[in-house]
């Protein structure tokens, strides 16, 4: 079977009410597109209708696939639906589509070509960010800075939810990625850090939602530990030995 060019991955808990308008957002898109694509939703752990509109959707479509995990963690969905997929490139994307799908055309070629990683960004130069409380935005800033610190100097923005992957990169680090919550996302980059490969952050739009998930100071007190967790996985050799730089 040919591997389409993009994947799609959208890890979805609780989301019954705007997975709908996200897969018809994403298809439409991709109706518009030269390339081949399949679109996976990872439902885990969900307690309301999740499953069942993401299977009836799929009734509809022959290229969505609907995966289920019954553990819960937003890393979990992405590392299953990553070591799932088929595409070149495996694109991740958040259900409230707080980026327009449209800017998924800056991650891929021909708009770019020369990376094992792109992340998209609320904070490179050209990133532009919408409605966002002022309380949200510098509590994000203050989780970057011990980020930044601890363990991934440089990069500006390691949790927005939109990230691209080549396939052989995706699977080379999500079968080493042992954090299943929110921070998986740190401990990935750091894996790529360690593996010298080429992380790019990508300028986009975003949205802010006020339904939006993530609690800053419960979120910040969790990534700490984990930032920790990951050094001390480091140190007892569970990722392997690190790289060295091509020369």
């Amino acid at each position: 079977m040919t591997s389409p060019f993009l994947s799609i991955i959208i890890p979805a808990h609780n989301e019954e009410n705007r997975l709908s308008r996200t897969l018809e957002q994403v298809f439409a898109f991709l109706s518009t597109q030269p390339y081949t694509a399949e679109v996976l939703v990872v439902e885990n752990g969900s307690t309301d209708r999740t499953f069942e509109i993401a299977q009836s959707f799929a009734k509809q479509k022959s290229n969505l696939y609907i995966l289920q995990e019954t553990q819960r963690g937003k890393g979990n969905a992405v590392r299953r639906g990553m070591l799932d997929a088929r595409g070149e490139y495996r694109f991740i994307c958040d259900a409230d589509l707080s980026m327009p799908i449209e800017e998924i055309t800056k991650f891929i070629p021909p708009a770019l070509t020369d990376f094992d990683v792109a992340i998209g960004s609320r904070e490179a130069p050209g990133a532009v960010r919408y409605n966002e409380p002022r309380y949200r935005h510098w509590g994000g800033r203050g989780i970057n800075f011990m980020i930044q610190m601890f363990i991934l100097p440089g990069l500006n923005d390691t949790q927005c939810g939109f990230k691209c992957f080549r396939a052989e990169t995706a699977e080379a680090l999500f079968p080493l990625q042992t954090l299943i919550g929110w921070s998986f996302d740190i401990e990935i980059l750091y894996l790529a850090r360690r593996k010298h490969l080429r992380v790019k952050e990508i300028p986009i739009h975003w949205y802010y939602g006020a339904d939006s998930k993530v609690s800053a100071i419960r979120d910040a007190i969790r990534m700490i530990g984990d930032i920790f967790r990951i050094h001390y996985n480091a140190s007892r050799g569970l990722y392997g030995p690190k790289s060295k730089p091509e020369i």
